[in-house]
């Protein structure tokens, strides 16, 4: 079945408040959930959200926690989420991250104690909202076995950058494996194969069948290059942010233990540099040059067109998934149907 963002927006929101979370706090999750959705990150859309009704059951999530700064300068900060939503904890870093850079040209946040967070470019795009450079990096639970290894010791690792402009969305959202691990997840909810060369087996072989990935590896995408990308986001993301690194990393697909990855966010300001207003106009002309032909796409474009589909076609959910949700919300006695026909 199909459903549209607010529908999303509003089961999520009277679930999570069901299950005492702050109302402030369910919007934040709400809205960084739908948006994977609409820009066609599915695999972190409200296909996860039953991870974090179990992170809430069992405690491993606690919504209402205070999002400390436990360490402080003119340019940077370093948060304990205190293990609530990823999201929310997240959400406060950009907004900390911004404020520093409209002061000092650059605003660095370093996050530990929190939670699976979405998709990344939300709140790179947020740094764009106020004109602004973002860049969010994260390490996750291991899925990806270094080059020629098989046992996974890195996550996936993502990465997202946010670039202001007046004529276009600029942004690039990617994990630094040739898949998501949430997209795996996703797969084998739905009993669907992966594509060739995204996974191994735990004994090293490659594979198509999700179950067998999820035990095995993740393949970094071009080979060494982005084995070296992600081994450096996990010292970036880890140890840099008082965070887990390599095997030591749990909670980010697993919501029955703490989760113990980090985060790494910086805002910039282009002002510091050049006219905010020049700069945007030559981030358009290089586009313009870029699109000089035909079928040229720049990163953000898929996004773009996928949130005008979404937006007007609707969010599908696959009856797996809707089972679950409708577990949930009979549970809570939610009325899930009164949403759906609203």
């Amino acid at each position: 079945m199909k459903i549209s963002a607010e529908q999303e927006k509003s089961i999520i929101i009277k679930i999570l408040t069901k299950m005492n979370v702050p109302l402030n706090e369910a919007e934040i999750v709400a809205d960084v959930t739908s948006d994977a959705d609409l820009k066609g990150f599915s695999s972190h859309g409200i296909g996860r959200f039953p991870q974090y009704v179990k992170g809430l059951k069992v405690g491993t999530i606690i919504p209402g926690a205070e999002v400390s700064v436990e360490k402080e300068s003119i340019s940077t900060a370093l948060l304990n989420g205190n293990h609530n939503f990823g999201h929310v904890v997240t959400y406060k870093g950009m907004e900390i991250a911004i404020q520093k850079a409209k002061e000092t040209g650059v605003g660095l946040v370093g996050i530990h104690n929190s939670n699976h967070f979405g998709v990344a470019g939300y709140y790179s795009d947020m740094a764009i909202m106020q004109d602004m450079i973002g860049i969010v990096i994260a390490n996750t639970e291991p899925a990806v076995a270094p080059i020629g290894g098989k046992e996974p010791i890195l996550g996936t690792n993502p990465v997202a950058i946010g670039i202001p402009s007046d004529k276009n969305y600029v942004s690039v959202d990617m994990a630094t494996s040739a898949s998501a691990r949430g997209k795996l997840l996703e797969a084998a909810r739905k009993g669907e194969k992966i594509p060739e060369n995204v996974a191994l087996d735990a004994e090293g072989r490659p594979t198509i069948d999700p179950e067998a990935a999820l035990k095995g590896s993740i393949l970094p995408f071009g080979a060494h290059k982005g084995y070296a990308l992600a081994f450096m986001i996990e010292l970036l993301a880890g140890p840099l942010v008082k965070a887990s690194f390599g095997k030591n990393v749990t909670g980010t697909a697993n919501p029955n233990v703490m989760c113990t990855k980090g985060d790494l966010i910086l805002a910039v300001d282009p002002s510091k540099f050049v006219d905010t207003s020049e700069f945007k106009q030559n981030v358009d002309e290089f586009i313009s040059e870029i699109k000089s032909e035909e079928n040229i796409f720049i990163p953000g474009d898929m996004e773009v067109r996928n949130v005008k589909r979404f937006t007007e076609n609707g969010i599908s959910i696959d009856e797996v998934l809707l089972d679950q949700i409708k577990e949930i919300s009979e549970e809570l006695s939610v009325d899930l149907e009164e949403i759906l026909s609203g």
